[in-house]
C-alpha cells in the first residue's frame, strides 16, 4: 500500500513538471569530455605525420576486425626529421562493424588512436560507412584542438618535470 502511494506521488509531481525538451537538429546537446565516439588518428604536430606506425596492434585486438592498415618505410626517419622508422599507409575503419568499444586506444603503444566526440557519422548507403585515413585524421585533428589533446606519454613526462621542479623548490 505505501509503494503504490510513493508512486501515485511521484507520478503526481512528475505531471506538473515543465517538459525537458531538446531542440536538436538546430541546437546539439553539449557532449560530455569523457563521451566515446568513433576512433580517430592523431596527429604529431611537432614531426608533422601521424603518430600511427601502422604497428597493427589495435587491428589484431579489435573483436570486430573492423580495421585494416599498411605500412612504409617513414621518408622523414631518412632525413634525420623523424624517428619512426614505418609510418602508416593506408588506415580503414568500418564504422558499420565498430562497437566503440575502446580497446584500440588502450592497446596503442604510440598514442596514434583516440576515440574522437564524433557520433553523427549516418550515410545513406551500407558501405559507406568505411572512413580511410585523410578522414581518420581529420577526426584526429579535430579532436585535438577541440579538447587541448596532449599525448599521454608527454602528460607523464610534464607531470614528472614538474613534480621534480617542486621538490627542487622546497
Amino acid at each position: 500500500m505505501l509503494g503504490s502511494l510513493k508512486g501515485m506521488f511521484l507520478t503526481l509531481t512528475s505531471a506538473f513538471r515543465r517538459p525537458v525538451t531538446d531542440q536538436y537538429p538546430n541546437k546539439p546537446r553539449q557532449l560530455e569530455d569523457r563521451f566515446m565516439g568513433f576512433p580517430a588518428l592523431t596527429w604529431d604536430h611537432n614531426v608533422g605525420e601521424p603518430f600511427c606506425t601502422s604497428c597493427m596492434v589495435c587491428i589484431r585486438q579489435c573483436p570486430t576486425q573492423c580495421m585494416s592498415a599498411t605500412m612504409i618505410d617513414n621518408p622523414l626517419q631518412k632525413e634525420g626529421k623523424s624517428h619512426r622508422r614505418k609510418i602508416v599507409d593506408t588506415f580503414e575503419i568500418n564504422l558499420n562493424r565498430c562497437i566503440l568499444c575502446g580497446i584500440c586506444v588502450e592497446v596503442c603503444n604510440f598514442d596514434a588512436i583516440v576515440m574522437s566526440h564524433e557520433h553523427e557519422m549516418s550515410v545513406y548507403q551500407r558501405n559507406d560507412d568505411r572512413v580511410d585515413l585523410i578522414e581518420l585524421l581529420e577526426m584526429g585533428k579535430r579532436y585535438q584542438e577541440d579538447t587541448g589533446w596532449i599525448p599521454p606519454s608527454q602528460r607523464k613526462k610534464a607531470e614528472k618535470e614538474e613534480t621534480a621542479v617542486e621538490k627542487a623548490s622546497a
